[in-house]
């Protein structure tokens, strides 16, 4: 479950996702700081291109190396733009690994991040071999909530996390 998938192994009908590399920094810059992105995820602390260029090497990149994949720039097939991140991520305080997303507001609500959720949740199960995959969500957060649900993830209840300082839903999918 180590090998990293190749550059656009990741695919839908509108979508690839890819891996994160340099020349990503504007894109990840403005999306950390995006008011969505700060609310529901978090503040990672991004303010700058060198800040975004450590986000990259030290975060992302370093997660394709120990885990084989990570956050991937999910990019439109038609006109090549990035539009926002999805991947799974391996948490400490989790059993398994979990599924993430987020998307520039300008494109949310136009079905993108299911379309690549679903594709990485079949990349999980069919090309990595997990046979479960976790979610954290903010409570609050009920339009990704609804999109977990759609995928087939259901409520296990809550979780606190390290880089929360509180309670996060905690949705799971086994295969």
């Amino acid at each position: 479950m180590t090998t990293a998938p190749p550059a656009w192994a990741l695919t839908s009908p509108r979508l690839r996702l890819r891996h994160l590399d340099r020349g990503d920094e504007p894109f990840v810059l403005a999306l950390l700081n995006e008011p969505g992105f700060i609310r529901h995820i978090g503040d990672r602390k991004v303010r700058s291109l060198d800040d975004a260029t450590r986000y990259i090497e030290d975060g992302v990149q370093a997660s394709y190396r120990k885990h084989g994949h990570g956050l991937y720039a999910v990019e439109r097939r038609e006109g090549g733009e990035t539009i926002g991140l999805c991947g799974l991520l391996k948490r400490e305080e989790l059993d398994a690994p979990d599924v993430g997303y987020a998307f520039l507001s300008a494109y949310e609500g136009q079905g993108y991040a299911r379309e690549a959720a679903a594709a990485t949740l079949t990349h999980a199960r069919d090309a990595l071999g997990y046979r479960r995959v976790l979610a954290i969500v903010s409570p609050d957060n009920e339009r990704s909530i609804h999109l977990l649900q759609k995928l087939g993830l259901q409520s296990q209840g809550t979780v606190r996390m390290k880089a929360h300082d509180h309670d996060v839903a905690l949705y799971a999918i086994e295969w």
